[in-house]
């Protein structure tokens, strides 16, 4: 935009002086190109741009979504794909205890609450797991839990898959193991294969029903002195298998069919088991079709990218793959949104186009977050995509409506000052015009948006906006040379005067049309602040020529009846 003015003012100034060599005052006409050359510049773009982003940001924060990066709310509405865990993202993350398997069913439920972070740290539980078992045990055992000592802990690692804890009861002291069925198995030295198949079964159809299940396993410890608790880890004795029940939030489906209105694909990226992610997809509507982070790692290249573009869940993941599937998303041309909040997440956070994470979350994953929940909810993050988009289709209409109209204005007062003795608008009043039609396109930060232009990702096609602006601008131009043909032989005021008039309210309806791909009459009511200024403008332009303040300031001519019609 800038080389095509430079060039193109400077040609103007030079043809003029040519052309009319001796009939012209150099000073004038070169204060009339510099203001020519304002004019065209889209010089609120920058106030368009940061006012749209901090609307954005201000609806966004009233949702309880907190923006640590402006722009990341442009990008949140690119995102084409959303890699999101499932526990209290679709769920509620309330867990109820649903079902047991063991031999000793209160013995399971208190030495899985035994292997809790919270008694270690004498505080009341917090995580969804150790709440559903506090909840679950009795005053009397509540109390027989408070006199047991925490000596140590390995607390619970995404790659490990379990929490590890050494404790003293009456004298006596223990290992416990909480954590994924496979990893608690592996350490136990009384299961044979029949059990375990059977045990596994079990958890199998418990996952079918979207319930989740955990291993206890302990063993009984003398010589432990000297010892450090991973290398205590092993010739367990199985206690037992609980299953829990986290119901899907009630707007989790309806966001999923939000998420496919905008073109966005969810894709469940968990440490859950393949059956209960499998149970949870297709009861949202993500269908079945499941593949654990081990086996996708298992597969060849190209069926990896197959994989990619077919599957929609992935569970027993660890970060470092979420971290691989999130990176070959974005070699497969994807924009990725990640939902973390684990340490290990961090690097996740970082390589996706949006980082995203909950309040809770570690400091680590919320340096490296661009977006922070308040609230865990998919609802809040799909309502955010949609207002990012908004941003940017408001931002490309105001880019569109106002090169389109200056680049219109520009070319013909520029090529009519070669037809005329006279300038064919003052300096002041191409400033003039410049302002006053600036204030209703500034307001179209705030306009609605029609629901077809957030079906999917806009993206910055440059290319699309020169042209249609080159086309527009074209047609705006024509029309101004119908407000020449019609004044330019009466008087320079004239013309002046109610070209000036023509260019503003011209613009005026321009931006009522460019608001939207659709009829005017059939698009999204414009916002308000829309309405206001665009009056406003009218009033003033019309109203300014009629004025002492006009003609003397402006030197402006009063226009008569015929003139307005």
């Amino acid at each position: 935009i800038l080389k095509t003015i430079v060039i193109t003012i400077i040609g103007i100034f030079l043809v003029n002086l040519f052309l009319k060599s001796g009939r012209v005052d150099p000073i004038p006409l070169a204060i009339f190109s510099i203001a020519l050359a304002v004019s065209v510049i889209p010089e609120a773009l920058p106030i368009v741009t940061t006012f749209s982003l901090s609307r954005g940001a201000l609806k966004l924060a009233q949702n309880k979504v907190v923006v640590k990066r402006l722009s990341s709310i442009e990008d949140l509405g690119e995102i084409q794909i959303l890699c999101t865990d499932k526990t209290g993202t679709l769920t509620e993350n309330k867990l109820k205890i649903e079902d047991v398997n063991s031999t000793d069913k209160r013995k399971t439920i208190l030495s899985a609450l035994l292997c809790s972070a919270f008694l270690a740290k004498g505080k009341k539980p917090t995580d969804a797991f150790e709440m559903a078992l506090f909840e679950n045990a009795k005053d009397e055992e509540k109390q027989e839990i408070g006199k047991v000592k925490i000596l140590d802990q390995i607390p619970f690692d995404p790659e490990r898959k379990r929490v590890t804890t050494h404790v003293e009861n009456n004298g006596e002291h223990y290992v416990i193991v909480r954590g994924a069925h496979e990893q608690v198995f592996a350490l136990c030295k009384n299961l044979k294969v029949q059990e375990i198949e059977k045990l596994t079964g079990w958890i199998s159809k418990n996952g079918e029903s979207g319930f989740r299940a955990i291993a206890i396993a302990q063993k009984k410890i003398k010589n432990y002195k000297g010892k450090s608790l991973n290398s205590l880890e092993k010739d367990l004795e199985f206690v037992g298998l609980i299953s829990f029940h986290d119901p899907i939030k009630k707007s989790t489906k309806s966001s999923i069919k939000n998420a496919h209105t905008l073109g966005v694909r969810v894709v469940i990226l968990t440490g859950d088991g393949r059956e209960v992610a499998g149970a949870v997809a297709n009861e949202i509507g993500l269908g079945k079709s499941t593949i654990t982070g081990e086996e996708f790692e298992a597969r060849s290249f190209e069926e990896q990218e197959k994989i990619l573009q077919n599957t929609n869940v992935f569970a027993r993941m660890s970060p470092t793959q979420k971290y691989k599937i999130i990176e070959r998303l974005q070699k497969q041309n994807f924009n990725v949104g990640f939902l973390g909040e684990g340490i290990n997440d961090a690097p996740a956070l970082k390589i996706a186009n949006v980082g995203l994470v909950v309040h809770g979350a570690s400091g680590i994953a919320r340096e490296a977050a661009d977006i922070v929940l308040l609230n865990k909810s998919l609802d809040t993050i799909i309502d955010g995509i949609q207002n990012g988009r908004e941003v940017f289709v408001n931002t490309t209409k105001y880019i569109t409506a106002t090169l389109s109209s200056n680049f219109g204005n520009f070319y013909a007062i520029a090529i009519s000052s070669f037809l005329i003795d006279f300038l064919p608008m003052l300096p002041l009043q191409i400033l003039l015009v410049n302002l006053l039609s600036d204030f209703p396109m500034i307001s179209i930060a705030t306009d609605n948006v029609d629901k077809n232009e957030l079906k999917k990702p806009r993206g910055s096609d440059i290319k699309s906006v020169v042209v249609i602006s080159t086309i527009l601008g074209l047609i705006s131009t024509c029309f101004d040379f119908l407000f020449f043909g019609i004044f330019f032989r009466i008087s320079p005021g004239v013309l002046q005067t109610n070209w000036f008039m023509g260019s503003i309210l011209t613009e005026l309806v321009f931006l009522f049309s460019i608001r939207s791909k659709r009829l005017f009459f059939r698009s999204a009511r414009p916002s308000t602040p829309i309405l206001i200024l665009t009056a406003a403008a009218f009033v003033i332009t019309i109203s300014l020529p009629f004025t002492k303040f006009g003609q003397s300031v402006f030197e402006f001519s009063k226009p008569t009846a015929i003139y307005l019609f």
